[in-house]
């Protein structure tokens, strides 16, 4: 059993590195074009809820203390980083292929504050799966 545990937690790590690592790169950068990195973006996203939800099944159960409550807020904030990047990132994507010259600065300025708001949940949610491990 104890290999599931360090399949699932290496697959977790895995896809949330992608995940934050990408979306910080992307919002530092925004030359960078996102539209290319949103559906691997989003695919690590699904990767780490449902590893996630494998995790806080093995570990945490129906038990809900202080260690949890941060781990939520973690939660939390990764489902906001991920709607975040589907309504702004993602639905400019979609409007780029039919965009002229100005339509195309303005969703690009768009994807990249869609990108900067992800990043920023992202690091409130590594933050919180670090400070967690002290409760």
């Amino acid at each position: 059993m104890q290999f599931v545990y360090i399949v699932v937690l290496g697959l977790h790590v895995m896809a949330g590195v992608f995940w934050a690592g990408t979306t910080i790169t992307l919002a530092r950068d925004p030359a960078i074009r996102a539209e290319r990195f949103f559906r691997p973006q989003m695919g690590s996203a699904g990767v780490v809820f449902l590893t996630g939800a494998l995790l806080w099944y093995f570990f945490h159960g129906a038990y809900f203390g202080s260690t949890e409550m941060v781990l939520a807020l973690g939660i939390i904030t990764a489902f906001a980083a991920a709607g975040v990047l589907g309504a702004l990132v993602g639905s400019a994507s979609r409007q780029l292929s039919v965009a002229d010259g100005a339509t195309e600065a303005h969703l690009r300025t768009r994807m990249a504050m869609g990108e900067r708001i992800a990043a920023g949940l992202l690091v409130v949610t590594v933050l919180c799966m670090a400070v967690a491990r002290m409760f």
